[in-house]
């Protein structure tokens, strides 16, 4: 059964104004866990105490990827602290888009990783599946040529989808590497470009993703809204009502 966090990105504005006060309300609204991107200047001890208050679990954090190559033992150490052990490569720019050399890098920083007794996830958009090496998706390069126990799956299925591709057939495929989905809905504008929308209000096919991912064993589903047309604690609530409607028709989610 699926448990259901949020990505913190969605809220990135309300944290700078009051971090504090923003994941109590997060908690407040019935997520289990928080997905992190930033810590906007609070110690590991801080970040803790704030957890333990709540009651939310790490689920991960997402750090950039020259951050995680070069300060790689400053950044699972902080995580540690906070009780994370799945630290996640979120985005490549394009200057980085060198995907042999991003195995490699991916490789060193999950071998170290590894030995410290935390995980490296790699988190998708839609590049790497319409950027091709040697005929076939970056995506699927990028697994194949780094062993799964230096690198794990974070699956942003809405980029998957968006990407041309199917994302519970994705999540088939890579069962048994996928601790962590995201969750994520959206519509195509009329120029073809995407807009990100409260779960259920877009095109991408939710039902079918979730309970793909409860049988290949995924453990969390995050909830994420890149950009928000309205109030962006007003969409994660919304969001989660649409989880509680489907769990409570009978869907492999926790809430």
């Amino acid at each position: 059964m699926l448990k259901v966090g949020l990505q913190l990105y969605t809220l990135r504005e309300e944290l700078e104004q009051d971090f504090e006060g923003t994941i109590r309300k997060v908690a407040e609204l019935g997520y289990s866990g928080v997905e992190f991107f930033h810590y906007f200047g609070r110690t590991a001890e801080q970040v803790k105490a704030l957890l333990e208050e709540t009651g939310l679990v790490a689920v991960g954090a997402h750090r950039p990827y020259d951050a995680m190559l070069n300060d790689t033992e400053q950044e699972i150490r902080f995580n540690l602290e906070i009780g994370n052990r799945n630290l996640i490569v979120p985005y490549l720019t394009e200057e980085q888009r060198n995907w042999q050399e991003v195995a490699a890098g991916l490789r060193t920083i999950g071998e170290k990783c590894q030995a410290a007794g935390a995980v490296l996830s790699y988190h998708n958009h839609d590049f790497e599946f319409t950027e091709k090496v040697d005929g076939q998706p970056a995506f699927d390069y990028l697994f194949e040529a780094v062993p799964a126990e230096q690198l794990q799956v974070e699956m942003d299925t809405c980029w998957v989808y968006f990407g041309g591709y199917d994302p519970a057939e994705y999540i088939r495929k890579y069962a048994g590497r996928l601790p962590i989905i995201h969750l994520k809905d959206l519509k195509k504008k009329e120029d073809g470009s995407p807009e990100t929308v409260v779960l259920g209000e877009g095109e991408v096919d939710l039902a079918a993703i979730i309970e793909a991912a409860s049988a290949a064993g995924v453990e969390w589903a995050v909830v994420e809204q890149d950009f928000c047309s309205r109030s962006p604690l007003g969409s994660v609530a919304d969001s989660l009502n649409w989880i509680k409607t489907y769990e409570n028709q009978g869907g492999s989610i926790h809430v």
